[in-house]
């Protein structure tokens, strides 16, 4: 299930480029699951652990990659660590809900604003009141009370 905690979360990585372009590994973009996701938020295509191959910017290193990326990349392979999410536009929303179901245990992560799951339903939990929601509406009705 994601986990996400609304506003000041001191323990979090907040600086998710800089984190990622200091510990990331070449395997990371190897990854099939990461393969798609490479595709499907930054439009690129892996040719190898240090480099894409970007529509709008051509041949880039990996760490040139979008900053949403890097922290689905993060969450996606450091699962124990709680990373500051809200680099993620929204068009991330949908790989923070599959890599949580993917994951073995609960992915927990940061927000500071209220991300658009879209339309349909699901299920996260709002840390801060323990409260599970199942649809943007319920979402936004509890995680309101967070967002400054």
């Amino acid at each position: 299930m994601l986990n996400i905690v609304y506003g000041e979360m001191p323990e979090a990585v907040y600086n998710t480029s800089l984190y990622f372009d200091n510990t990331y590994y070449d395997s990371w973009l190897l990854d099939d699951f990461a393969k798609e996701m490479i595709k499907s938020v930054d439009k690129a295509e892996v040719l190898s652990g240090q480099a894409v191959k970007s529509k709008a910017l051509g041949v880039i290193p990996a760490t040139r990659i979008s900053g949403g990326l890097k922290t689905l990349l993060l969450i996606y392979n450091q699962p124990e660590k709680v990373f500051n999410a809200s680099t993620c536009g929204d068009n991330c929303a949908k790989w923070l809900l599959r890599i949580a179901d993917k994951a073995d245990k609960d992915i927990t992560v940061n927000l500071r604003h209220i991300m658009d799951f879209g339309r349909g339903k699901f299920a996260i939990r709002i840390v801060n009141n323990n409260t599970i929601v199942h649809d943007m509406s319920e979402l936004v009705e509890y995680a309101g009370y967070y967002i400054s």
